[in-house]
């Protein structure tokens, strides 16, 4: 009996000190303010575009009824910039009173209502990113404050820490998370700072305390950021592929999808690479303003199928040639999806051409049922060794699932 007891005590401290919230068993999905609103805090000149709860009421609302909460994004996610730059008397954090005259919790009751969940941000460090107060050794009460005024996310920065310090500082949040006994889906930014630093990241303990994390550089609005995170992705494939998997999450940062900085076809591009990573769908964008095939790219229910599929499994890159790259990834029962990206900017489409077989499908099926998810048709029957051809436009993408049923 005394062995069972402590048996018991055992797990239920390991359960404290990691994450094991059962949360984020697929990528989670939603919105965050930061790449296109950034840290605009001047409401007297900008009252529709800055950091205030207006923004974030509206942007639940477009998110309620416009589609975007049924094909399955669902949290409205607050970056830097929304708290005062003091601490209250007990040493708790407030909301910005002149832009959040509500208060977090009444902006969380809205987002609630909506049928939403709420996500907010702060940082490890002394500071936020943007000076504001961090939660250095205020980590137990900051935890409790946002699990108090019903947070459903964590967006935790690494501004103003030393990163050496994070494998104990991180681990420690996550155990104030759970001692609210509140369910918060944990984004952590500590591997991304100590890359920077030249550090490797224990990708072991990363993924047994946080759900996902940033581990490259901020998106900015250009396709050449995209792809830079594209290449990031590819050369640190092993050691990013082992960490992720249902509740543990690589994130290459926000889709710029409908912003200024992408193409049509650069915008299908990275929704489809972001697909077959099973990254975080987090948008950052005008939802109050977004134009027609932007928002059809997000709404694609096919793209984020694969995106939302249970296994979790991240792509691999399997032929790069003539600068176009064939990215495949491993779906539920023996399917897949295959991403053509072509990184050529020569004027017109480009053919390519492969074998079902060297696009890396288990080569035991005999045939697969190819279907085109942009355009959503079917292909036909391929089998293992036949030849298919995508014809990709410029900076674009053809992506098709296949089906071995």
């Amino acid at each position: 009996m005394k062995l069972l007891l402590a048996l018991i005590l055992l797990l239920g401290i390991q359960n404290v000190n990691c994450m094991n919230n059962g949360l984020a068993r697929t990528p989670p999905m939603g919105w965050m303010d930061w790449e296109r609103f950034r840290c605009n805090v001047d409401c007297g000149n900008d009252p529709l575009n800055c950091i205030g709860e207006k923004l974030f009421q509206q942007i639940a609302d477009h998110m309620a009824k416009d589609g975007y909460k049924d094909a399955g994004y669902e949290y409205v996610c607050i970056d830097d910039c929304w708290m005062s730059m003091e601490r209250d008397a007990n040493g708790k954090l407030y909301g910005n009173s002149t832009r959040f005259p509500s208060g977090i919790k009444a902006l969380a009751d809205y987002v609630h209502a909506k049928g939403l969940k709420l996500g907010i941000y702060e940082d490890y460090g002394t500071h936020t990113c943007g000076g504001y107060p961090g939660s250095l050794d205020h980590l137990e009460v900051d935890a409790q404050t946002f699990a108090d005024w019903g947070v459903d996310y964590l967006k935790f920065d690494g501004c103003y820490a030393s990163p050496s310090k994070m494998d104990k500082g991180y681990p420690q949040m996550t155990q104030a998370l759970n001692s609210t006994g509140r369910p918060i889906v944990f984004s952590c930014s500590w591997p991304d700072y100590q890359r920077a630093q030249g550090m490797k990241p224990n990708y072991t303990l990363i993924g047994e305390n946080c759900n996902l994390w940033r581990n490259y550089a901020d998106i900015q609005d250009s396709w050449g950021s995209v792809t830079g995170i594209i290449d990031y992705y590819a050369k640190e494939h092993d050691t990013l592929a082992a960490a992720q998997g249902p509740g543990q999450w690589n994130d290459p940062d926000m889709l710029i999808i409908g912003d200024y900085g992408l193409s049509f076809d650069q915008s299908k591009a990275q929704m489809a690479m972001w697909a077959v990573f099973a990254a975080p769908l987090m948008m950052s964008n005008d939802l109050r303003t977004i134009k027609a095939d932007a928002k059809e790219i997000l709404l694609n229910k096919e793209v984020i199928a694969v995106n939302q599929d249970p296994l979790g499994k991240w792509e691999k890159r399997v032929i790069q040639k003539n600068k176009v790259e064939v990215w495949t990834k491993e779906l539920y029962n023996k399917n897949y999806a295959t991403v053509f990206l072509n990184r050529r900017t020569d004027g017109m489409p480009y053919s390519f051409s492969i074998t079902l077989a060297d696009m890396g499908y288990d080569t035991a099926l005999d045939h697969y049922s190819l279907r085109d998810v942009f355009y959503h048709k079917p292909l036909g029957y391929y089998g293992i060794n036949d030849t298919f051809t995508a014809t990709i436009n410029p900076s674009g993408v053809v992506m098709v699932t296949a089906s071995s049923n």
